[in-house]
């Protein structure tokens, strides 16, 4: 699954950077993601297998703080760019004609770097907190990543401020985005809506099928496991959503684009034939 996620995400990053066509706001934020999946699941998949080939399930406090700290970074990088690709789409489907002008690259750059900024300090924020409270009973912690949550409830001390800021974390960053998504999506409805053609509504409706389908599948998961905070859901639960979340997801994502998107499927097609005709003709040579 590591391997499928750095290839398809990697694949995507490429084929976006060497194709001059793709060099839009839409493939752009594309790439973005494509790297921030490849980060955020780098963040946990490759400990994780060492634990488990070892079975060496030991971690440093430093290495935990570190990978609460860019799990957490990247999960909500993604989660922000999820939301600035939704807008993206109402821009290009309910103003096509100032799309140019809306979404312009400075605007873009703003959008993706304000992104990281953001996630960034809310990991920090995050991973302080958690490591400002006191251990003084099991170092065990029953879970497979150092998350937030299964720190919190091995502390001895008051953790009040802490799910708060759990809460507000996941209430911001994800809610925030969220609502972006579907105040997007609800405009996009309503002028799909109006378009008189079917093709018009069918061409409308494809840009945006494989966005839809990695929002409902990533805030699927995350939701049911953070906002949670204070123990209602059992830890299994809360673990196979945390699997899912960061192994399944960063896999599927590239899949999902590649396979919905006609224009990255005709250039990987076009490079893929390109590469086979000159092995061929190297050989015949």
């Amino acid at each position: 699954m590591y391997l499928v996620t750095l290839m398809g995400n990697i694949g995507i990053i490429l084929i976006i950077h060497l194709t001059s066509s793709l060099h839009t706001p839409m493939y752009i934020f594309l790439s973005h993601l494509a790297f921030t999946d490849i980060c955020y699941a780098s963040a946990v998949v490759p400990n994780t297998m060492v634990h488990l080939i070892t079975q060496n399930k030991y971690i440093s406090g430093v290495g935990c703080a570190v990978q609460l700290f860019t799990f957490s970074s990247f999960g909500s990088t993604e989660c922000l760019l999820f939301g600035v690709m939704a807008y993206d789409r109402y821009a290009a489907i309910c103003n096509p004609l100032y799309y140019g002008t809306i979404m312009t690259m400075r605007t873009c750059n703003m959008l993706f770097v304000t992104s990281y900024i953001f996630a960034t300090v809310q990991a920090a924020i995050q991973t302080g907190f958690t490591f400002n409270l006191y251990f003084c009973g099991s170092n065990i912690i029953d879970h497979f990543i150092c998350d937030a949550l299964p720190l919190i409830r091995l502390s001895c001390s008051k953790t009040t401020t802490n799910e708060i800021i759990v809460s507000l974390s996941a209430a911001i960053i994800g809610g925030g985005s969220l609502f972006i998504i579907v105040t997007s999506y609800l405009w996009i409805a309503i002028t799909v809506i109006k378009i008189p053609s079917s093709q018009g509504k069918r061409k409308a409706f494809s840009t945006c099928a494989s966005h839809l389908a990695c929002v409902t599948l990533f805030y699927g998961t995350v939701l049911f496991n953070y906002l949670h905070p204070s123990g209602d859901v059992k830890m299994r639960q809360d673990v196979m959503a945390s699997i899912f979340y960061t192994m399944v997801i960063p896999m599927l994502n590239p899949l999902i684009y590649s396979l919905r998107n006609t224009e990255v499927r005709r250039i990987f097609h076009q490079l893929f034939t390109r590469r086979i005709t000159f092995h061929l003709s190297f050989v015949q040579n």
